[in-house]
């Protein structure tokens, strides 16, 4: 089976096609740099996204406080972060980093402040 990706590894976006078979990546063409056969053969397997979103945030100048994943992951999980991020509330003071939600449903992913919050 051919798949084809726009690479997302470098700002070229490298338009690639992956022959898989057996639920194997076996040959990536259209890659001008390493990075496009290493995510063609990551998206076609097991696929993952780092996850943006906000949470409430309590004594603070803004009512939510903007998060990501600390790392990726599986595609499939998302809408169960997205969910998951609806139900946290944090309070102000909050730093960059900060870990808001350890252990996002299961993946060993923290989510962490994407901002500065002061105490208002």
């Amino acid at each position: 089976m051919k798949r084809e990706l726009i690479c997302i590894g470098c700002p070229m976006g490298c338009q690639l096609t992956a022959e898989v078979e057996n639920g194997a990546v076996t040959s990536v063409t259209g890659n001008t740099c390493p990075r496009g056969d290493a995510y063609a053969r990551r998206e076609c397997v097991a696929p993952v996204r780092t996850v943006t979103g906000t949470v409430a945030i309590d004594g603070a100048a803004l009512p939510v406080l903007p998060v990501r994943t600390n790392g990726e992951i599986p595609k499939a999980q998302v809408f169960d972060v997205a969910r998951a991020l609806r139900t946290v509330k944090v309070q102000a003071p909050i730093a960059i980093g900060d870990v808001v939600l350890q252990n996002v449903c299961g993946t060993g992913v923290d989510v962490v402040a994407a901002k500065n919050m002061a105490r208002t």
